[in-house]
């Protein structure tokens, strides 16, 4: 059985709800539109459901136009149209700061109302250039939006099925967040990958993903409980870090398209052990 692409999604907001796509075009900084824009408070830090779980449930809708709304339980949407020629602002993500563009008070009075907190929502400036750490770039060009750190996260859906199978109650693939799902293959051999090729653009598989408590929130309700890190901690657990899904940054542009399939170009046993 071939390994294939069995979902795709784009998070227009960081920490805000994704959706599925069919196909995902990309660009430098990975899906276009992905994580492009991102909430910070009064000092231009970024907040993330880590601060602020009820991020989970604004849903952020690209429309025809090219416009976006925001929409959350409660709440009247909020529509505007995402701008690169507002006020320029200084915006933290991590040890990273980033030149950015402030989309205007109106969006901003609707997350604070939603969230009874101090908030802005910012787009990173188009001509600003956000590297991947070095120490697993690739190539000098390798950089990101407003995600963690790298432009893509993949995993297996036979990872999920695997956590599952070990959980009193099944949580979905949303919890963590990934910009693609791929199956047909082992749980966690995604792990030993270290390139793979899909719909013609190159992947380098360069570090997996150290959860941090993002996947104890459910994304309908933004309530967090000890699960799922509790029972992966039991098997997951590399140094003092719990690791689900790998990063990945590509050495070309392209398609994604769901039902691709994945070729599996280079692998090297991974350090991961269970246990």
């Amino acid at each position: 059985m071939a390994i294939c692409v069995s979902a795709l999604y784009r998070y227009p907001v960081k920490s805000c709800k994704g959706h599925a796509l069919r196909e995902a075009i990309t660009d430098a900084r990975g899906i276009v539109g992905d994580r492009r824009m991102m909430i910070v408070d009064s000092q231009g830090e970024f907040i993330t459901q880590r601060d602020a779980p009820r991020l989970a449930l604004i849903e952020p809708v690209m429309n025809d136009d090219g416009s976006m709304t925001l929409r959350a339980p409660n709440q009247p949407s909020a529509s505007f149209t995402p701008s690169n020629q507002g006020r320029r602002v200084k915006a933290r993500v991590w040890r990273d700061v980033c030149d950015a563009i402030d989309q205007g008070d109106e969006v901003a009075a609707w997350l604070q109302d939603f969230l009874a907190m101090p908030a802005r929502l910012v787009r990173m400036a188009d001509d600003f250039v956000r590297r991947v750490d070095a120490r697993y770039a690739r190539r000098p060009s390798d950089q990101t939006g407003f995600a963690d750190g790298y432009p893509f996260l993949l995993i297996s859906q036979a990872s999920l099925d695997d956590l599952n199978a070990r959980l009193a109650s099944p949580i979905s693939m949303n919890r963590f967040r990934p910009n693609i799902v791929v199956s047909g293959c082992d749980a966690f051999a995604e792990d030993d990958w270290r390139e793979i090729r899909i719909g013609g653009i190159i992947f380098n598989i360069v570090k997996p993903c150290a959860r941090c408590a993002i996947p104890t929130i459910d994304q309908d309700t933004a309530i967090a409980g000890p699960e799922p890190l509790r029972t992966l901690a039991a098997y997951r657990t590399f140094g003092q870090k719990v690791l689900f899904g790998q990063y990945l940054v590509a050495a070309n542009t392209g398609a994604l398209r769901m039902g691709d399939e994945v070729e599996i170009t280079a692998t090297a046993k991974s350090a991961i052990a269970e246990g």
